[in-house]
């Protein structure tokens, strides 16, 4: 009886956690940074005035900060973390270690590590006590922050860019002087679940949402894109002021760069004297294309950046909500493909990469979920949204010839490679729950195939259970109800709950907070009566609703759909296909006799899901291929 009490009690307490969000609140940032780079011995040296609303409910006696280049030292976490991943294997030969990473920071020198160091924090004027923890710092304050108040914090402080390892950095692969993702002290978010100070181990993010007034000044020669709008491009030039202008010459050592973005959560920037710029408009949105030619083809490849983003980004207003900013930049430079808000750092041109990185935009730049929380909900349906970014693409440029065979080998259509490598993770016996936090997964393939693959199954599996078109339209109420404020897991599954007509708490039960898995099958037929009976199986732990197609010798085909009972209604018929339904099928019983009226011996195939979009781990025995 006392364990009911208690966990009444909490659900009391903390009703937040658990589901939907009521009673919405979140804080607010204004950073006005000026910050001097010496290009010559990699130091950082800045200001930072931060303004500060405390917009929550709660007194505030202390304040947190990220200090993210901390990481980049020998001994700390996310070394330490990348090598102990490295002792794991998978398939039995391969280290489980990020390849960008390994053992690389244990081996940095002085003159190669990060570091972000603090001087001096006033708040309202008054100097703070501080302390650091890693790539946290914990501000002790003086004088607590009332609820509704705002506070001044004026910080000076010193940082060392360290060389390319993850992410940002300085002199990567590909030649980029400056990566700067990360680069300056940045407050922690503060929720209805309080502080969030996760050690930067490795992965994802969660930031305060507010405005950035960055200037940077730099060696004259140097070129920059990033975050935000370009206050002083008059002065500047280089395509800025207008398309195809040159960099303008000063008679000064060194160049002031004045950035403005307004309602970010981040301030991405990098730097190099060699970039190149290409300028498009489409929308009302300036695309920049910025990056270092060594060839004709370097450029050639680049131009089709500039040219994909200009045919998809229409499609992606469509389909997915409105760009909300006036800019996007897509910047070479860090270690792979790195999301900011309205920009991105690409090692290279891939256009898989490109969109993907550029979805991001609308599921966590404008729908900004605690990624070390709930990485799928980000990874995930940015992964989705890429995946269809890149069909509507090929489908431009090549009247959908490039488009990969429908359903092969048991794969859905646009999203096979997810579901490929999520029944790859089932069968290694290293599956986790999608409620593990980024940083604390057993091995880096559970998280990449958890975060990427089974949140991008999310939604096309979403599909299966509601209508495509439903979860089409589900996606844009998302964004709609939920854009610049940070959903969560229970958030997203009311607006699917609202919009379908459907109860689907089952859903998220099985799919995010399991490892049960679905697993369907044909288990018999007879005649019994003058009439036609298929008995089907639910050999798995995850019960689903069933689309069951019915093929006969004359050609002709049935259209069969059984409702799960735990969803309470039915999804719409897809395509405009004429269909049976049947009576809802119990999630406690095992079996399920579907009844039909054409001779048992007119029938040439039985088929449970055609468009492959059930994640049904032995999907051999869903086809039944009769030979009589």
């Amino acid at each position: 009886m006392k364990k009911y009490s208690l966990l009444l009690s909490l659900v009391l307490i903390f009703p937040f956690a658990l589901s939907a969000q009521y009673g919405y609140w979140q804080q607010r940032v204004a950073y006005k940074m000026n910050i001097d780079v010496n290009v010559e011995t990699n130091i950082i040296k800045g200001t930072q005035s931060l303004v500060y609303t405390n917009n929550s409910p709660d007194q505030l006696t202390k304040v947190y900060y990220h200090l993210f280049w901390n990481a980049f030292q020998p001994g700390s976490e996310m070394d330490v973390r990348s090598q102990e991943l490295g002792k794991v294997l998978i398939n039995g030969n391969r280290p489980d270690w990020d390849s960008r990473v390994t053992d690389r920071i244990s081996k940095l020198s002085p003159s190669e590590i990060g570091y972000q160091k603090i001087s001096s924090l006033k708040m309202n004027g008054v100097e703070q006590p501080m302390k650091v923890f890693g790539t946290i710092l914990e501000v002790t304050l003086t004088k607590p922050i009332a609820p509704g108040a705002k506070a001044t914090f004026d910080m000076d402080f010193e940082a060392q860019v360290p060389v390319q390892i993850r992410r940002s950095g300085r002199d990567n692969a590909e030649g980029v002087r400056y990566s700067m993702s990360q680069w300056y002290p940045k407050m922690c978010e503060y929720d209805n679940t309080g502080w969030h100070t996760a050690q930067y181990v490795a992965r994802e993010f969660y930031g305060v949402w507010g405005d950035y007034d960055v200037t940077i000044n730099i060696d004259k020669d140097y070129k920059i894109a990033g975050t935000g709008v370009l206050k002083n491009a008059a002065e500047i030039g280089w395509g800025y002021d207008k398309p195809g202008t040159a960099l303008k010459k000063i008679n000064t050592p060194k160049r002031k760069w004045h950035f403005v973005g307004e309602n970010v959560h981040d301030f991405v920037w990098a730097a190099d004297p060699d970039y190149e710029h290409i300028v498009r408009t489409q929308e009302g949105t300036t695309l920049h294309v910025v990056y270092k030619k060594k060839d004709s083809a370097t450029t050639a490849a680049w131009e089709n950046v500039a040219e994909a983003a200009y045919i998809v980004l229409p499609y992606m207003n469509k389909r997915f909500g409105k760009y909300a900013y006036p800019q996007y930049s897509f910047i070479q430079g860090g270690d792979g493909g790195m999301e900011y808000p309205m920009a991105t750092l690409l090692k290279g041109p891939g256009l898989g990469t490109v969109f993907h990185e550029w979805m991001h935009s609308w599921y966590q730049m404008m729908l900004a979920t605690n990624e070390i929380e709930h990485p799928w909900m980000d990874e995930g349906f940015t992964s989705w949204g890429a995946a269809e970014v890149n069909a509507y693409y090929r489908s431009q440029k090549d009247g959908g010839a490039g488009t990969p065979a429908a359903f092969r080998n048991f794969l859905p259509l646009n999203h096979g490679g997810a579901y490929r490598s999520y029944f790859s993770l089932m069968t290694s016996g290293l599956a986790e729950p999608m409620t593990t936090f980024s940083d604390h997964y057993n091995t880096n393939f559970a998280y990449s195939v958890n975060a990427y693959s089974k949140g991008e199954m999310y939604l096309s599996q979403l599909g299966y259970v509601v209508g495509d078109s439903v979860r089409d339209e589900i996606m844009l109420a998302y964004y709609d109800k939920w854009k610049f404020k940070h959903p969560v897991p229970g958030d997203f599954l009311k607006v699917a709950k609202d919009v379908s007509g459907l109860q689907l708490n089952w859903y998220n039960e099985y799919w995010v907070n399991t490892i049960k898995t679905i697993d369907y099958g044909i288990d018999s037929l007879w005649e019994e009566n003058g009439k036609s009976i298929i008995r089907l199986k639910r050999i798995g732990d995850m019960p689903m609703p069933i689309d069951l197609v019915l093929t006969f010798k004359d050609g002709t085909t049935e259209s069969h759909y059984i409702p799960l009972d735990l969803m309470f209604g039915e999804k719409p018929a897809e395509n405009g296909e004429a269909r049976t339904v049947h009576p809802e099928w119990n999630w406690t019983n095992p079996s399920y006799n579907v009844v039909f009226e054409k001779r048992l011996f007119d029938l040439k195939k039985v088929e449970i899901d055609p468009t492959k979009r059930m994640a049904d781990v032995a999907p051999r025995n869903n086809v039944l291929e009769l030979k009589w």
